[in-house]
């Protein structure tokens, strides 16, 4: 049987451009390996290498549970590749163990506030921040969409929603600070949300709140009416 180094396949057919092309769920088990091992010997390709582990220890079932003397002990994987696929294992283990129940969950623009009070209210210039929620109004996800003068043509609802794409996120709740100290909303403020609550009915993604955060103090625009 001949033996096909990787440089031997075509460029769109190797895992790593697979990868890159097409997303890390259409490579098979066989390629996401080959990727963490990386390289294979002078006798056999590292997609043999990691057919040949995969034989070993049965897929992937007894992979997760195997030791780092039992992966080394297939011939070819030296300490380095061992090491790397312990760790890999290590990862999706603690993925998959993942739970929501120590999400922060909102359940009203005090909520919202005090998540993020600490870290807002001392901010000597503007920053645009939204939080990324699921159906249980958990928070997935925090991020700085912009900083500097809140204005209507530069916070664009495309920043907004692209984040609540990559999160799934069912909704989401908007903060800005305000570094006199006094949350009272401007007119901008007014403006931004309100094309914000507009976008979001468009495509299906609840704008819950715009909460303004000032110095131990904060406005709800929803309280206020302006959702």
């Amino acid at each position: 049987m001949e033996n096909l180094m990787i440089r031997d396949y075509p460029a769109d057919e190797r895992p790593r451009e697979r990868l890159v092309k097409n997303g890390a769920k259409s490579l098979s088990n066989q390629e996401l390996l080959a990727i963490l091992l990386r390289t294979g010997t002078k006798e056999e390709s590292v997609i043999q290498m990691a057919n040949k582990l995969l034989n070993n220890f049965e897929g992937l079932r007894l992979l997760k549970d195997a030791s780092l003397e039992e992966i080394m002990a297939v011939k070819g994987i030296g300490y380095a590749k061992a090491v790397q696929i312990l760790a890999a294992v290590e990862i999706g283990r603690r993925i998959g163990n993942l739970t929501y129940q120590d999400r922060y969950v909102i359940r009203s623009p005090e909520d919202g506030a005090n998540y993020v009070m600490n870290d807002m209210r001392f901010l000597s210039q503007e920053h645009f921040v939204c939080l990324y929620l699921n159906t249980k109004n958990q928070v997935l996800h925090q991020q700085t969409i912009f900083i500097g003068s809140l204005n209507a043509s530069i916070v664009h609802p495309r920043e907004v929603f692209k984040e609540a794409f990559r999160r799934s996120a069912a909704s989401i709740i908007c903060l800005h600070n305000h570094p006199s100290g006094d949350p009272a909303p401007s007119r901008e403020d007014i403006e931004v949300t309100k094309r914000l609550v507009e976008c979001g009915k468009l495509i299906g993604i609840d704008i819950l709140d715009h909460i303004i955060i000032g110095d131990k103090k904060f406005v709800s625009l929803k309280e206020k009416g302006y959702l």
